[in-house]
């Protein structure tokens, strides 16, 4: 008896240590402030919920940088972190608004589009919490790895079928915490709804002119190195996926599908006058093929399971490298973004241009480490 007693103690303590160190950790990240910095150039910061009232003082009520030029032109909307376990597009977004300088019109960034699914992550994938860059003054900087769906915390219950409001589309119930399967969104229906009626209420309200929803998929992912576009944007596309492969960066074009709804390339295109497109870019440590998963992966993009796999033919990047850094990654985003605003500009008129300067190129972002673009 008395050996049993200590037994259900041991097992007590070691539940409870268990718990608490599970606990801090969940704690933490729920609760962890990322390093961003606002960029010299940044004009004005404000709410999401200046465009969705009931946002205000939630986990979904993200900042908004603002680019002003002192002259008047075309406007632009990037988004990052729709899905928060796709890092290049957060650190490009957070790269664009902290070295970009705007001379004409007016260019948002959210780095941090779903701030809900960046304080949790995929435990059972192995997936890290955390990011670290060191800067060119030798600081170390820290920023959230996160969860493709909204914290569970901040909307649950799952239904069984997730029906999406405008369109009337069923999916699987846990899509429902995907924000890319939210818009144009509902003001008062679920987190994920709210955010993306905000991002569409803001794009009607400023008349934003282009939209760039930045992604990465894995590498085994027919979609790969691509730009989604509405129907409206493939102009604006056609000449910016060509311009990019002049310079050596493959990248291929893709249409909406006018049948799957709730994304931003097919929802904002239909719901508002804005050109919406959506960037792709190869990321090992998203994709089923890998091993170990950690930091190192996210970062350098280096597995020994993907060169095996490029070498059967399985993937749709090159990865002959046998790695995928994520300086490539958000160098593959910068410039798909400098592209597109090219080519918009020479389909827009003279007062609408947008006039940019201080976006890293892509060959400046693959021979340096990304933390020499951060302030």
């Amino acid at each position: 008896m008395k050996k049993t007693y200590l037994s259900a103690v041991a097992v007590l303590v070691c539940a409870a240590l268990v718990g608490g160190i599970a606990g801090t950790s969940f704690y933490t990240k729920r609760h962890f402030k990322e390093d961003i910095v606002t960029g010299p150039n940044v004009t004005e910061v404000f709410k999401l919920s200046r465009y969705n009232p009931n946002l205000e003082g939630t986990i979904g009520d993200s900042d908004v940088y603002v680019l002003k030029g002192e002259k008047e032109g075309g406007s632009l909307v990037v988004l990052g972190s729709t899905h928060a376990n796709e890092p290049s597009g957060h650190m490009a977004g957070i790269i664009l608004e902290e070295n970009a300088k705007v001379e004409a019109g007016t260019i948002y960034v959210i780095p941090n589009i779903n701030n809900s699914a960046l304080t949790h992550n995929d435990p059972l994938d192995g997936s890290p919490q955390y990011m670290h860059f060191t800067t060119k003054n030798g600081e170390t900087r820290t920023f959230q790895y996160g969860s493709r769906a909204t914290n569970p915390i901040d909307q649950w219950p799952d239904p069984d079928i997730y029906t999406h409001k405008s369109s009337g589309q069923t999916l699987s119930g846990s899509e429902t915490r995907n924000l890319n399967r939210c818009y144009p969104g509902v003001e008062d229906g679920t987190l994920s709804e709210q955010v993306a009626y905000a991002v569409t209420n803001m794009i009607k309200t400023l008349d934003i002119d282009m939209e760039i929803d930045l992604h990465e998929s894995s590498p085994e992912y027919a979609v790969n190195n691509a730009t989604v576009a509405h129907e409206r944007a493939s102009a604006i596309a056609s000449e910016g996926v060509l311009n990019l492969e002049l310079e050596g960066i493959s990248m291929s074009l893709e249409p909406s599908p006018v049948s799957l709804h709730g994304l931003t390339h097919r929802e904002l295109g239909d719901y508002t006058n804005t050109y919406a497109l959506l960037m792709e870019t190869g990321n090992p440590s998203q994709g089923r093929l890998r091993g170990y998963t950690d930091e190192d992966l996210v970062k350098t993009g280096e597995d020994p399971c993907y060169v095996i796999a490029y070498d059967l033919g399985l993937l749709y990047v090159d990865y002959s490298s046998g790695n995928f850094p994520i300086e490539l990654r958000a160098g593959r985003h910068l410039a798909g973004i400098s592209a597109y605003i090219d080519a918009f500009n020479n389909n827009s008129s003279e007062d609408k241009q947008i006039i940019v300067e201080g976006i890293p190129t892509y060959d400046e972002m693959i021979n340096s480490d990304l933390g020499d673009f951060l302030l």
